[in-house]
């Protein structure tokens, strides 16, 4: 897990919102890898992560007159990176995950990535952008609950279940390997 994203001086925050391109290239690039690895993580392409991280900081420098300093900038900015996210998810056709991932090199390391970047593709949308804010992007349950807009428990509880079903999806690929004595 890495460190969490730093926070910009709010002095850059008001300033982008006045429209200073230098304070807002500031905040972009702080921001651009960590959202751009959320979201290629939530969407499962890099190419169409990096449309999404575009159109999330076109939706950022629109709305940062909105920005309320009642949380954490970055909670806020993930939120709208999430709702970017969201918003590519159901406007794009869905890709059999599992179907490319078999298709990927068959390395021991490319395929535990596969396996797990599968695993992580399995879980249902609100669990796997819970568990990628966390152990993707870094933030601790406080920061994903005001990202996701949910209380603190449920993230919580999402987390636990994500890894459970983690568990699960692993040791069920580990059995079905045993089975055909490879």
């Amino acid at each position: 897990m890495e460190d969490s994203v730093e926070e910009p001086d709010p002095r850059v925050v008001h300033a982008a919102a006045g429209g200073d391109l230098a304070a807002f290239e500031h905040i972009v690039r702080a921001y651009q890898v960590p959202v751009w690895r959320f979201l290629r993580h939530l969407l499962g392409d890099a190419a169409l992560a990096e449309d999404v991280t575009q159109e999330t900081f076109l939706r950022v420098y629109g709305r940062l007159s909105t920005f309320r300093y009642r949380s954490r900038f970055s909670a806020w900015i993930f939120t709208v990176a999430r709702h970017a996210g969201i918003d590519a998810l159901r406007s794009r056709q869905r890709r059999d995950r599992l179907e490319r991932a078999s298709r990927a090199a068959v390395t021991p390391d490319a395929a535990l990535r596969t396996e797990v970047a599968a695993a992580v593709a399995s879980l249902p949308p609100a669990l796997r952008e819970t568990f990628l804010l966390v152990e993707v992007v870094g933030l601790n349950h406080r920061e994903v609950a005001e990202a996701t807009g949910v209380p603190v428990g449920t993230v919580k509880s999402r987390m636990f279940r994500a890894r459970e079903l983690l568990v699960a999806w692993l040791r069920a690929g580990e059995q079905g390997v045993r089975a055909r004595g490879l």
